[in-house]
């Protein structure tokens, strides 16, 4: 079937005008529902790999038809997804681009600029983890200098290191209308975290920021003092990603003291620092007056039994906002764990808690069983499900959390599931995950 050039659109080519004339393509016979070319971005895609003598992809073809089908339909707002580690997931109808998961490098960055600049209904662009180096982090920061279209960007796992960092930095300042930034596992330097959150004292469109995993070095927690100040006058940011910085008990007073005055911040995540009972004090402090956090995520700290005492008081007591806490892998006992579950039967707004990876006796297992069993706690809020053998309650882990496929995307199943990411579920940033 052939379309006119009003459905095409501007960049569409036109088929030829005789369908006869039109090779078999190669193609056909990987995919027996296509016995012949139907045009638009199928037959674009085949002439394109014909002139350039590259391999057709037959997975590309089936996604390609799918849009094409979308088109014919007159939808608008098409997410092109050619994820290299997913060969399962549908077009989804949005505006969007992902191509995670490849190896598109410099040299495809330098065309994810271009495209930016010329595309002005893209909203959602995935470049994560392509081998993108500092070259291409600063074509794409450049590219979005003048783009007032894109709201979400991930550039998670691209190392595009201090420099790259910086070029992002200085295109916030210009920038208004991204919403969400992830430069997590990016290889940042000390200066250009120090920038991002200098920027973002000013910045007030930024949502949400993964600031994850940078290369700092010292033990001053320098990074943590510049994050905390800018929380002080920062009441745009709502979702604010900070693991594996290193963050002690003192860098964790230092956001403490900010977040007595911000009110805005629904979504913190300190997960794998070394922060310890004592910062739990600070913490449990600020939950008692602090009206705005939502989720808060500990995992991977050591704030052992004294840590969680500290949290089930101000949560059995004061706090009436918390949604969801995870405490996976901090090292507590029994004593510990049973005082948070005991904080869920007075705080009827903690809904999620994640528990695993810390020391289960016979009391924590049965107190998470009976809050299971009881209705208060649902099993997809929760990483444990209780069983018995031989009379006794065990906990079994299960597949959620507050990001379990923040990096990856399942074999089957739902690919957001919201109990697999129920942080990005309860403190929704942005029209994407």
């Amino acid at each position: 079937m052939q379309r006119s050039p009003q459905q095409a659109g501007p960049e569409s080519r036109t088929p030829p005008s005789a369908p006869s004339a039109t090779p078999t393509p190669a193609w056909a016979a990987a995919d027996c529902s296509a016995a012949e070319p139907i045009g638009g971005l199928q037959e674009y895609y085949y002439e394109l790999c014909m002139e350039k003598s590259q391999e057709i992809k037959p997975f590309i073809l089936h996604i390609l038809q799918e849009v094409d089908e979308e088109i014919e339909k007159g939808l608008v707002g098409i997410t092109l997804n050619v994820a290299g580690n997913c060969h399962l997931m549908p077009v989804e109808r949005v505006t969007g681009l992902d191509v995670r998961y490849n190896l598109i490098s410099d040299v495809g960055a330098s065309y994810a600029a271009k495209l930016l600049q010329k595309q002005h209904n893209l909203i959602y662009l995935n470049l994560m983890f392509n081998d993108i180096g500092p070259e291409g982090g600063e074509l794409i920061a450049k590219a979005l200098h003048k783009n007032t279209t894109l709201k979400h960007l991930r550039m998670t796992g691209n190392k595009i290191e201090n420099k790259g960092g910086m070029f992002f930095a200085a295109m916030l300042q210009v920038n208004s209308s991204l919403e969400k930034l992830d430069v997590g596992d990016c290889d940042l330097g000390m200066q250009s975290v120090i920038a991002f959150a200098t920027v973002l004292t000013q910045n007030q469109t930024i949502k949400g920021l993964n600031l994850n995993r940078p290369i700092l070095y010292g033990e001053q927690e320098e990074s943590t003092v510049h994050l905390g100040h800018m929380l002080k006058g920062n009441q745009c940011l709502v979702e604010l990603h900070m693991c594996k910085h290193d963050i002690k008990n003192c860098g964790m007073k230092q956001l403490c003291d900010a977040l007595y005055l911000n009110r805005s911040l629904r979504y913190l995540d300190v997960s794998c620092n070394k922060i310890t009972q004592d910062g739990m004090v600070c913490l449990a402090d600020v939950l008692k007056s602090n009206t705005t956090l939502e989720v808060i995520d500990l995992s991977f700290n050591r704030i052992e039994n004294a840590g969680a005492n500290y949290l089930s008081d101000a949560l059995a007591s004061h706090n009436r906002t918390l949604k969801a806490l995870s405490v996976v892998s901090n090292n507590i006992e029994g004593e510990g764990l049973v005082a948070l579950s005991q904080s869920m039967k007075t705080n009827p707004t903690l809904s999620n808690i994640y528990i695993w990876g810390n020391k289960f006796d016979e009391a924590t297992r049965v107190a998470y069983s009976d809050l299971i069993h009881m209705g208060r706690l649902k099993s997809d809020n929760t990483d444990v499900e209780p069983f018995v053998v031989d009379g006794h309650v065990y906990l079994a882990e299960v597949s959620n959390g507050l990001k379990r496929h923040c990096y990856w995307t399942p074999g089957y199943g739902e690919a957001c599931s919201p109990s697999s990411n129920a942080g990005f579920t309860l403190v929704p940033v942005g029209q994407y995950l």
